[in-house]
């Protein structure tokens, strides 16, 4: 089967992160794409010309594009669970490897399903698989990419009051130090977190898998760092989340830090006042405007509990100040938490708007949301960025 296929697409999860080199080797034989599921991200390094990137509401564009127009999917160690991102069903032939044998055609309707750990499954594929000696799909993914890779830039740099969220973590990706782990919580920050976090071979990742249980990021850069004592952990953390209970997880790193081989640890805080990524649901799933009462939420200086408690704390409301706050944070001697002031009116755009959302989206305009003006300025910001030559800056 993927010998006969002509547009072969990769789907990676949580199950292939130590198959790396079995997946890259697999892709550079079929001349496929490769997309991730949010728990592999860490499976293909961002910088491969040919690896879409995250894919489903938090994904990209080139992945969308990668799942509509392939005609063989190859899942791998994947539970991906939301089938409206992956072919449709008769448009492609299905091969699926994972270690549990209920999770196969769970999906999608796959043709061949091998139940058995990712890397031994494609090492003993690899010598099946004849070298595709043409090469048009592959440069059709590549152009996609960086298409999008232009797209990401021109988004993360227009102007927001006071700071683009996006730009907080495209800050981020080329200062990263070798070997680091990062982790997101729940909410808008997992959109920044899936598009704009660039991977780099070497480095770990993770985030609650189902989307929905907020809290989880200090917690696990904490335990990742007991772990990996000797790497640079960034945890990157909405305000809602930080409120619910990462605030007093702090209080074990102010305890356990010193015991570290490494001091490098780093807690970002997207402070919008908004239980955001819920907000933004409201708006374009159900129409209905930002309801204050229950999406605002107290303005607490984090910055300043953190220094409180023996930490380090910057606060950053430029977004001038953005990269030298990462940098700063980075060279510490200390465990720094950096509060960066966001805009919540900053949408995470799918990589695929469809009309029903369209629809939903004006008819919120149309009832009076509170942040109406934030928002019309930004949301057309971010499309003019996809659409328009040079995007839009100001």
């Amino acid at each position: 089967m993927l010998n006969a296929g002509e547009k072969v697409a990769i789907l990676v999860g949580a199950g292939a992160l130590a198959a790396t080199d079995q997946v890259i080797a697999i892709a550079e034989k079929l001349g496929a794409g490769a997309a991730k599921a949010l728990l592999g991200k860490a499976v293909l390094p961002d910088d491969l010309p040919w690896v879409t990137g995250s894919i489903g509401l938090l994904g990209t564009e080139p992945s969308y594009k990668l799942m509509t127009e392939c005609d063989i999917l190859l899942m791998i160690g994947s539970g991906f669970p939301y089938s409206e991102f992956l072919p449709k069903e008769g448009q492609a032939r299905g091969v699926q490897i994972d270690l549990q044998p209920d999770m196969l055609s769970l999906r999608y309707p796959m043709e061949v399903n091998l139940v058995g750990d990712a890397a031994e499954t494609l090492a003993a594929l690899l010598p099946l698989l004849e070298y595709k000696t043409s090469r048009k799909w592959r440069k059709k993914i590549e152009g996609w990419h960086a298409t999008w890779e232009k797209t990401l830039e021109k988004r993360a740099l227009a102007k927001a009051d006071p700071i683009n969220p996006q730009r907080v973590v495209y800050e981020l990706s080329p200062r990263l130090p070798e070997h680091a782990i990062i982790t997101s919580d729940s909410g808008s920050c997992a959109n920044w977190f899936a598009r704009d976090l660039k991977i780099r071979g070497g480095m770990m990742c993770s985030l609650s898998g189902g989307l929905a249980s907020m809290g989880a990021a200090v917690p696990y850069a904490i335990a990742a760092k007991f772990a990996y004592p000797q790497r640079a952990v960034i945890a990157l953390v909405g305000d809602g989340a930080m409120q619910m209970s990462n605030m007093a997880e702090l209080i074990t790193v102010a305890k356990y830090w010193r015991q570290w081989e490494s001091p490098k640890w780093i807690c970002a805080v997207f402070n919008n006042e908004d239980l955001n990524q819920v907000t933004w649901e409201q708006r374009v799933m159900e129409g209905d405007p930002k309801f204050e009462a229950s999406q605002n939420i107290p303005d607490v200086p984090y910055h300043l509990f953190a220094i409180s408690i023996g930490l380090k704390g910057i606060f950053v409301d430029r977004e001038e100040d953005v990269a030298d706050a990462w940098e700063k944070a980075l060279a510490s001697d200390t465990p720094v938490l950096i509060e960066f002031k966001t805009d919540p009116n900053v949408p995470p755009l799918p990589p695929h708007i469809k009309l029903e959302q369209a629809k939903k989206f004006a008819s919120t305009l149309l009832q009076g949301d509170p942040d109406e003006a934030g928002v019309i300025v930004q949301t057309a910001k971010q499309i003019l960025g996809a659409v328009l030559p040079g995007g839009s800056k100001k």
